[in-house]
């Protein structure tokens, strides 16, 4: 069975069309129980897509300087997307109505990689200041994004977050004195996510 995975065109979209996408998944996102866990809180993506707003109309009147400044503010409202779609990929798993519900649409399976991800290897992990670890991972090629757990005794995870990137990724909200076993996967290929990784062993401070 084909791996259901979200579909990640949206990146491609013209200023107006990516605008009017964000407001379709805030108007979905928004009150959706099976998503309460969102990395990015709504009510910052809608900040990033009035920035976005603003910032396209703002450089109708030219200028590189404008240009530049719209330029980073798709960027930064593309990475809060990617980041909400492996969330919503993750929640969704095999469920497409569940998918659709979140706003955004499923892969077509002929467009699926057929590659089977590697598995990434934890580098580093890192005290990021109090109950917060850094991580830095191995890339994966093909890899649309990382997510790192945080397992304490039990294998139910203490803490999770998902990345676009795998140089730096903090996991927060743990508790100071506990050693974590930190584990990772990467998010896409024909399977939907690669295994995990080994854990490597951390005490957050």
């Amino acid at each position: 069975m084909k791996s259901l995975r979200v579909a990640l065109g949206f990146t491609r979209l013209s200023d107006g069309d990516l605008s009017a996408f964000t407001n379709t998944v805030i108007t979905n996102l928004t009150g959706n129980g099976a998503f309460a866990k969102s990395p990015v809180a709504i009510t910052d993506l809608a900040k990033l897509l009035d920035a976005f707003d603003k910032s396209v109309a703002a450089a109708m009147d030219g200028g590189t300087s404008l240009t530049a400044a719209k330029n980073a503010a798709r960027d930064e409202l593309l990475a809060a997307l990617r980041k909400i779609a492996a969330y919503i990929q993750i929640v969704a798993d095999q469920d497409e109505a569940l998918l659709l519900s979140s706003g955004f649409s499923a892969a077509s399976p002929g467009r699926t990689s057929q590659t089977k991800l590697d598995v990434p290897r934890v580098l580093a992990v890192e005290n990021e200041g109090t109950t917060k670890l850094t991580v830095r991972l191995q890339s994966i090629a093909n890899a649309s994004a990382y997510e790192v757990r945080a397992v304490n005794g039990a294998t139910t995870p203490a803490a999770s977050m998902i990345s676009t990137q795998a140089r730096r990724i903090v996991v927060g909200n743990l508790i100071p004195g506990t050693t974590y076993n930190i584990s990772a996967r990467a998010i896409g290929g024909s399977d939907g996510f690669s295994e995990w990784s080994d854990p490597v062993s951390h005490m957050a401070i």
